[in-house]
């Protein structure tokens, strides 16, 4: 039996819309095809110049506990990422929310930080080990916290996890424990720094999402003290050999692997960086009073960061990928 005209008038409009729609995605697949190879051509046109090497990677989960070193991590717009930790992602606050450091309770830097895939455990010295879940009870509250001057959210991680801190740490006052997760609202480094970029984001880090220091410049500041210190007073996350002291300070671009990194400013240093890692005692003045003796800014700066000595410079994700012990750094030069 014949087809009808109406019939044949409808088959042909989707056949025409079909191909119209395969067009298309023709179309833009070509089209995404091209900005990934100009975008690809592009980098590789760009002239570079090896600067060093990575000689280690520290992810810190819980703000100011003792750091986990990496042979490899994830570099996320949020900064390194190791399986289920990722860096600063754990505050310990007080109960109205204010974010307790290092320099308020230096027992903290004994805390020491792992993950199973289902559990974040923490271990202190004359303490059982504890164990808390990745995924918290819905039941458990969203709290209010505060991360200089800023407000963020965080999940309380149970009253367990909260006596756990409050007994090894033995404060003046009762700590909670709070974990961002990924829904919730970053803080916008920008408006804590006007250096920072509009779109530069964090959870709990400071002011960026990846600080590096050269092994030079480690090695230049313990040769000006009669007491050395170790690169876990300056809490790094990534660690660069095969330079000059303090040639970080120049790297306004970097490369490694496929990570695209910029520099926004320089870390100003604190008297955390007088807190011993391996005991958590703090003695307020060195390395701190040193590096004030030879690491201040120029005037010009000194609205960003008056008196501190500067150590380290922050640096934001441009371009996302896994960075690993022994790659080369690069700086783009052009």
């Amino acid at each position: 039996m014949a087809a009808g005209p109406g019939l044949l008038a409808a088959g042909g409009q989707l056949l025409s819309r079909h191909r119209t729609a395969v067009l298309c995605a023709a179309a833009l697949g070509v089209g995404l095809a091209a900005a990934w190879l100009w975008k690809s051509r592009r980098r590789s046109r760009r002239e570079r110049r090896q600067v060093g090497v990575v000689s280690q990677l520290f992810i810190y989960p819980v703000k100011s506990c003792r750091g986990v070193a990496l042979e490899e991590a994830e570099c996320t717009k949020l900064g390194l990422k190791h399986g289920e930790l990722r860096d600063r992602h754990w505050l310990v606050t007080k109960e109205n929310g204010g974010m307790v450091t290092g320099p308020q309770e230096p027992k903290l830097v004994l805390i020491s930080v792992s993950c199973d895939g289902a559990f974040l455990t923490l271990k202190a010295p004359e303490m059982e080990e504890l164990r808390i879940p990745l995924k918290l009870p819905r039941t458990n509250p969203v709290l209010n916290c505060r991360v200089h001057g800023h407000n963020v959210h965080g999940k309380d991680c149970g009253d367990e996890t909260a006596s756990w801190i409050n007994a090894f740490v033995q404060g003046a006052e009762p700590y909670r424990l709070v974990h961002f997760e990924n829904h919730m609202k970053l803080r916008n480094s920008k408006e804590e720094f006007a250096l920072y970029h509009r779109n530069d984001q964090i959870a709990y880090a400071d002011h960026a999402p990846l600080l590096i220091i050269s092994e030079a410049s480690l090695d230049d500041l313990n040769t000006r003290l009669d007491k050395k210190v170790k690169i876990q007073n300056f809490r790094p996350c990534v660690v660069v050999s095969g330079c000059t002291a303090f040639e970080e300070d120049s790297w306004d671009k970097v490369m490694i692997g496929d990570v695209e990194l910029n520099r926004v400013m320089a870390c100003y240093r604190c008297i955390f960086t007088t807190l011993d890692p391996d005991t958590g005692i703090i003695n307020i003045k060195e390395p701190l009073e040193t590096l004030r003796s030879y690491r201040l800014c120029e005037t010009a700066d000194k609205v960003h960061y008056k008196k501190s000595p500067l150590f380290g410079q922050y640096f934001g994700i441009e371009n996302t990928g896994r960075i690993k012990v022994g790659d080369p750094v690069y700086m783009i030069v052009s």
